[in-house]
């Protein structure tokens, strides 16, 4: 077996000869192996990561669906953090080739889909990251328009007939932030790093906060924390528990399905296994679970301190008079939604993208094209609907992304045992091409990893009916990433014993 930089578990102390490389088509210096002078991120790098990107206001608002399909508020909080449990699995052994060959996501998946095929997973993966970036940005953009309608009242009068369907000021409110991601994807992975330590524990201190602000107003946490579960005994959704648990676990994991693919964009700085897969594991179920139990009680208070239950926590701040506080506020909230989108709907698309050409495209261009992608989405649309939210867009696109985790681990921890020829992964003619740079086994074990929800998600958009369905076939859409992931990881594994050079 070749005794290259890579084959240890930590990262790699010696230098790989990039010059084999550089003349290929498929190479650019940042889809390049990260050497070991490159690799700064430890173990609190990781954990303030996730910490965060979890801090943020949609995870605050995670729970509020949870509750209004029925379920309590312990129950959701259980249902967010086992969610995150689950996926952090998956998050931590598509890191480990990141960690241990200094490669992105794209050039991770030549070996599973060939140097051709890999732009299909990486497409789909960058196409749900630009929804993502336009769903933040839309996020942090209203934020600064309803803070700053607190200051000029007249500012929010502005007609919503247009074709766009929100108002100039709320668009021009939204360019803005999207301006301000476009500036940092302009000064580089460095910065978004700093920015992330920035975050992690403003973020966590403000939302503690906070919670101590509405408890000592409300003198308690108020209705919802006791409210009882729909699905209890003697309740409206008596006996109905797991019809709704499933899809919303679903959800769950699919609202971080993004992340566990993508992750070798960030473990392919991490200076050791044990740094990314500890930092991963403090980081992300417990932030999590955290943050939405904060947005669930302070959205309790907000029933007895205000009269009316507010679950957006950009309405809350609103409530405040106090010019300096919402000043500070809505910078927090800026410096909060700007480091999560960056680092979970930037990093990956602009590697994606730079994927198609990488002699073209750089990093930055990548990001570009993932910004105007993101404005062509019209993300308020996306969020419009609580419930579409979460059972159309969250567990529909997990179906895809479920099929793609489970090719990626099956090549490379059963397939290939943890060993990859990383100079190889950049040979348009090496031994990952395929068959005209594209591997059959994995673009059919990716499709049968999809066809078995894709009857659910066509009647749950509506496209048909599935009156006539058999309900087994429609009921697989609630499991729809396990499912994917299941059938995709079994079938490419006996694709690739059947035919192992295609």
């Amino acid at each position: 077996m070749p005794t290259d930089p890579g084959l240890r578990d930590n990262a790699p102390d010696v230098e790989l000869d990039l010059s084999i490389i550089e003349h290929s088509h498929l190479y650019n210096a940042d889809l390049a192996p990260v050497p070991a002078s490159g690799r700064k991120w430890g173990l609190l790098s990781f954990a303030a990561l996730w910490v965060s990107m979890s801090a943020c206001i949609p995870t605050y608002m995670l729970a509020s669906s949870l509750i209004g399909g029925g379920m309590n508020w312990w129950e959701a909080i259980f249902t967010i953090f086992l969610g995150n449990l689950i996926v952090v699995v998956p998050m931590i052994l598509n890191a480990h080739a990141g960690t241990k060959y200094g490669i992105p996501f794209p050039v991770l998946c030549r070996a599973s889909f060939g140097t051709r095929g890999a732009n299909i997973p990486a497409l789909l993966r960058a196409f749900v990251a630009c929804g993502w970036f336009g769903i933040q940005a839309w996020i942090g953009g209203n934020a600064i328009y309803k803070i700053l309608g607190v200051f000029w009242p007249a500012l929010t009068t502005g007609s919503t007939d247009n074709f766009l369907g929100i108002t100039g000021a709320q668009f021009l409110c939204f360019l803005f932030f999207w301006g301000i991601n476009m500036w940092v994807i302009y000064r580089g992975i460095e910065t978004i790093r700093v920015l992330l330590n920035i975050k992690a524990p403003l973020l966590i201190a403000l939302g503690l906060l906070l919670l101590f602000w509405a408890y000592r107003s409300a003198g308690g946490f108020g209705p919802i924390l006791s409210q009882p579960s729909a699905f209890d005994p003697g309740q409206p959704k008596a006996g109905q528990f797991w019809a709704f648990f499933f899809p919303a676990l679903t959800g769950m994991i699919g609202f971080w399905a993004t992340l566990s693919l993508n992750i070798p964009d960030f473990s392919r700085y991490a200076k050791t296994q044990r740094d990314q897969v500890v930092g991963q594991m403090l980081g992300l179920p417990l932030t999590m679970a955290l943050y939405a139990f904060i947005g669930v009680a302070v959205t309790s208070a907000t029933t007895i301190i205000y009269g009316q239950t507010i679950w957006d926590p950009v309405d809350v701040l609103t409530k405040f008079k106090n010019p300096g506080l919402l000043v500070i506020a809505m910078v927090a909230l800026c410096i909060a939604t700007l480091a999560t989108n960056i680092a979970a709907n930037v990093v990956s698309p602009a590697n994606d993208f730079a994927h198609l050409a990488p002699r073209k495209i750089s990093f930055r261009v990548g990001g570009y094209i993932t910004g105007f992608i993101g404005i062509l989405m019209m993300p308020w649309k996306l969020v419009a609907d609580p419930t579409g939210y979460i059972f159309t867009w969250l567990v529909g696109y997990s179906g895809l992304l479920g099929p793609i985790g489970g090719i990626m681990i099956a090549d490379y921890f059963v397939v290939r045992g943890r060993w990859l020829n990383v100079l190889g992964l950049y040979n348009p003619g090496g031994e990952y091409s395929y068959r005209h740079g594209f591997s059959i086994a994995a673009i059919v074990a990716l499709l049968a990893g999809i066809l078995p929800s894709l009857p659910g998600f066509l009647v749950t958009v509506k496209v048909i009916d599935g009156a006539h369905m058999p309900p087994l076939l429609l009921g697989l859409y609630n499991y729809a990433w396990f499912v994917g992931f299941g059938a995709a990881f079994t079938a490419y594994l006996v694709l690739r014993k059947l035919t192992p050079i295609s």
